[in-house]
């Protein structure tokens, strides 16, 4: 019988479960001195930035998909190949995405806005709080990203984003790029082009491809730096949070929603 592969792989989790346990019988030994590499020691991460991101939607065009496109490419999403045989309706429901446009609906003036939705890099993430392995965690710079060598495939940091901007890989991945390593079974989610940034990069693949078609319409970069772009466009424009309600303080604001 085939294996289904949308179940979390047990063998990794009880792997995972024996590790813990391991760790905290070495925690009460006398004499022992336990080193833990953290989630939070990535080089490059530096608690005086606060990477986010200002998204104007009256520049975002519709039919635009530029900014997806750059993704994709950049993460190497667009390397994964359908399955054989799989129909159109579960390729695209299945199929990875870290950043996808949609329209929003103002239910009293019923007017309709475009723009670019993906992990809102929340300083008080959801998607952290309920992962069972800390796969799920928010480096020092406010960037939130997945682990995947601790990712379990369990999926409770889909069910608990708000913004339903994680995805899930239910195929093998053949083809992969080095700086961005992907595998089925696991979790993934919009990290800020955090290999680029931690190489000395100062913006995003969607930014670059947006500014490159003239549209303009992201601007990223250092909230914790009043002098950054990001900072005085907050600064001069009202923004908005999706789901503000929540209370998360999202690194992703909106302007004109």
């Amino acid at each position: 019988m085939t294996k289904n592969s949308d179940q979390p792989d047990m063998k990794r989790r009880e792997f995972f479960g024996k590790t813990v346990l391991a760790a905290g019988a070495a925690t009460v030994a006398p004499g022992v001195l336990l080193a833990v590499a953290g989630s939070d020691e990535q080089q490059g991460a530096s608690s005086d930035t606060r990477w986010g991101m200002l998204i104007d939607s009256n520049k975002c065009a519709e039919g635009c998909s530029v900014c997806v496109d750059a993704c994709n490419s950049e993460n190497g999403i667009d390397l994964q190949v359908r399955p054989e045989g799989q129909s159109d309706e579960k390729w695209n429901a299945q199929r990875p995405q870290w950043i996808r446009k949609v329209k929003l609906k103002d239910n009293q003036t019923g007017e309709v806005t475009n723009l670019p939705l993906m992990c809102q890099h929340c300083e008080h993430p959801p998607c952290v709080d309920v992962c069972p392995t800390t796969a799920s965690f928010k480096r020092v710079d406010g960037i939130v990203m997945v682990d995947r060598h601790k990712c379990i495939g369990c999926r409770y940091c889909m069910m608990a984003c708000p913004y339903k901007a994680r995805s899930f890989i239910h195929q093998d991945v053949t083809e992969q790029l080095v700086s961005a390593p992907r595998g089925k079974g696991c979790v993934e989610s919009c990290n800020f082009c955090a290999t680029r940034l931690d190489a000395g990069a100062t913006t995003t693949a969607c930014q670059d491809a947006c500014e490159k078609d003239g549209h303009q319409a992201i601007i990223f970069g250092d909230l914790k730096d009043p002098q950054s772009t990001v900072a005085m466009a907050l600064k001069e424009k009202t923004s908005r949070q999706i789901r503000a309600d929540l209370e998360l303080n999202t690194g992703v604001r909106y302007t004109n929603v």
